[in-house]
């Protein structure tokens, strides 16, 4: 298991070099009308302060597209035009990798190693992203759905920061 980033005997964090973002905090960062986003903000912000290099995917897009234009998650939907607006802001912040071969074959080795099923597959897949793009440190909130990774990666949340 990887060390964890928060070192509790100092009380500092050891900033990674590179993050993978996932999409809940993605949305937090962007948008002031979802839960935790001062924290979230303040998080992403402080990595990019410390020149963390910030990775999303072209899966982490779609489901950020889905979320911001479906009506009962965000009131009003963006509009497509928004939508292009703020893709824009994200390439310019965010490395983006693509869905390769390479990052196919790392599913199917982890679906093998970690029993993994239905929606479950979205999180395994940005973990085969990260391992594809020797990724290793995963900003996320959503702890628990990447628990059974955590022998592979390191999760970074907001909590874990002093």
């Amino acid at each position: 298991m990887k060390p964890p980033p928060y070192a509790a005997k100092t009380g500092t964090m050891t900033m990674p070099a590179e993050a993978f973002v996932d999409t809940n905090v993605l949305l937090r960062a962007f948008h002031r009308t979802f839960p935790e986003h001062e924290r979230v903000r303040a998080l992403v912000d402080q990595l990019l302060h410390e020149d963390c290099e910030l990775w999303i995917s072209r899966q982490v897009i779609r489901e950020y597209l889905v979320q911001v234009t479906h009506p009962n998650t965000f009131t009003p939907p963006l509009t497509i035009a928004q939508v292009i607006r703020q893709l824009a802001q994200i390439e310019a912040l965010f490395r983006i990798a693509d869905d390769t071969h390479d990052v196919t074959a790392h599913l199917l080795a982890l679906l093998q190693a970690c029993p993994t099923r239905g929606k479950q597959i979205h999180d395994a897949n940005i973990v085969a992203t990260m391992r594809a793009n020797a990724i290793d440190t995963l900003l996320t909130l959503n702890h628990d759905d990447f628990r059974r990774f955590e022998d592979q990666i390191t999760i970074l949340t907001p909590d874990a920061t002093p």
